[in-house]
């Protein structure tokens, strides 16, 4: 393992960290500064120590609540941030660019925003394909040569891309979504991490809220939630897709474990290269999702679930056309 990825996955202990976009940014409503600094002080004191931010989420509120929330104890965590994606003030409206002064310039307001003067791991959080992979990765390189940042990530990116960028800089991390019912990584990009020792670390592990129970008709999304748009929460797919959540149910039941928790234990089982940061606003459901480093599953439990969520049973793509063009991941045909 290159010594970059080796100090990653030390300070990332307990293997389960915090996505915390959803603390303000995308569900349809933020938590009040208060209760988003009261959540993020909890997610600490349980044992949390991998923390997961963006200058996108919330407009930049959510790395200045992540960044007071953690001030005081930033030799502590590994904080991880992204650029290259962000809402324009002017236009109103998300905007990805990948050209160096652009992610200079949205670095070195990240740091202010988070009250550090570096930062463990920062992102490409979108591959702007107007600019090559090389010149971004780049200028990312020259933030790690002078301190600003130590190592590099790529978001939803593929195996092709993951590769070229290597070639110009060690890459430390890939995020990508990875659960039970995206299963995408397991195309290529996976391996393609594993030959350079590169960790991967797995967003929206609980399939939005889905894996874990939380939404079971579309009338409970509210307006402004993300989900509203993705093809599998749509009232048919839903429906069919509540038909799997009804047999991990039952599974969970078997492991005196809840939904959300069986689905974590399967993303450690595939491999402790796999880093979930499952996000949640909700301390209790803080508790039980770190609670699942606890659970083993063993490989027949780990075959089950393979064919329950196998791809083509999940009814409806991840993303609406638009969404998906901004990604770079491979795709099931």
């Amino acid at each position: 393992m290159n010594p970059v990825t080796a100090r990653l996955k030390a300070v990332a202990s307990p293997a389960i960290g915090l996505g915390c976009m959803n603390l303000s940014h995308g569900y349809g409503h933020s938590l009040s500064e208060t209760e988003g600094l009261h959540a993020l002080e909890e997610a600490f004191e349980m044992g949390y120590r991998h923390f997961d931010t963006a200058t996108l989420y919330g407009a930049t509120a959510n790395e200045r609540l992540v960044g007071r929330a953690l001030a005081g104890k930033r030799d502590e965590i590994l904080l991880a941030s992204k650029c290259g994606m962000a809402i324009d003030p002017e236009l109103g409206r998300k905007v990805i660019d990948g050209r160096p002064t652009t992610l200079r310039r949205q670095c070195e307001a990240s740091l202010e925003r988070l009250q550090t003067d570096h930062l463990d791991l920062y992102y490409l959080h979108r591959w702007d394909q107007g600019v090559p992979i090389e010149e971004s990765v780049g200028e990312l390189g020259r933030l790690v040569e002078e301190g600003k940042i130590g190592a590099i990530g790529l978001s939803e990116v593929s195996a092709a891309t993951l590769r070229r960028a290597r070639a110009e800089h060690p890459i430390a991390a890939v995020q990508t979504e990875y659960s039970l019912w995206t299963r995408n990584p397991e195309i290529a990009v996976l391996e393609a991490c594993r030959e350079a020792d590169t960790l991967f670390v797995a967003f929206s592990p609980l399939g939005r809220g889905f894996l874990a129970g939380s939404v079971r008709e579309r009338e409970s999304l509210v307006e402004g939630d993300v989900r509203l748009g993705m093809p599998r929460f749509t009232t048919e797919n839903l429906t069919r897709n509540l038909e799997l959540l009804t047999e991990l149910e039952r599974l969970a039941h078997e492991r005196e474990a809840t939904t959300g928790q069986l689905a974590l234990a399967w993303l450690r089982a595939k491999g402790d290269d796999i880093l979930p940061i499952p996000g949640t606003r909700r301390v209790a459901h803080l508790r039980e999702n770190l609670a699942a480093e606890e659970l083993t599953l063993g490989a027949d439990d780990v075959t089950r679930l393979d064919a329950l969520f196998a791809p083509p049973r999940i009814a409806g793509a991840r993303y609406a056309e638009g969404p998906q063009a901004e990604v770079d991941t491979e795709q099931f045909e």
